[in-house]
């Protein structure tokens, strides 16, 4: 944990000229966001090695009323959503569930600035903290990320 997981309409699997987004780049760059989180000792508070961005376009979907009211609007009707759900483990502040909202919500604005402007798009951003019945981890990747004195 955590993982953050990104549920997103095929439409946006274009090039960034055409209404896209560089979904790949949109993962490094809220990895990155999420890694960049302290807490109020100063400290990093998601293990390197446990933190996991990942993107799934939806194979069906329908949003709103169809496209109607962005032809209308002279927008367009390609409608457009992006849900994003980082689900992290118990045990941290409410000072550090805001802070990795806010990091994460600065990332997605600068991200989707062209979307936003350009085409008819909704972007949820929703962190969750766990309440695990059970919770088993089997990891390679945290040894690589540990400090050896």
């Amino acid at each position: 944990m955590p993982h953050l997981v990104i549920l997103y309409t095929p439409n946006l699997d274009k090039p960034a000229a055409e209404g896209g987004v560089d979904m790949s780049g949109l993962c490094r760059a809220l990895c990155d966001a999420m890694l960049s989180v302290r807490d109020e000792q100063d400290r990093q508070v998601f293990p390197t090695g446990g933190t996991r961005v990942l993107a799934y376009p939806a194979a069906h979907f329908a949003l709103a009323d169809g496209g109607a009211a962005g032809e209308a609007a002279g927008k367009g009707g390609d409608y457009a959503f992006v849900y994003m759900n980082l689900r992290m483990a118990k045990g941290r502040s409410a000072a550090v569930h805001q802070r990795v909202g806010e990091v994460l919500d600065a990332c997605v604005k600068a991200r989707f600035s062209a979307q936003l402007a350009e085409r008819p798009i909704g972007i949820t951003v929703q962190v969750d903290e766990g309440h695990e019945v059970a919770d088993t981890k089997n990891s390679s990747l945290h040894p690589l990320f540990q400090k050896k004195d």
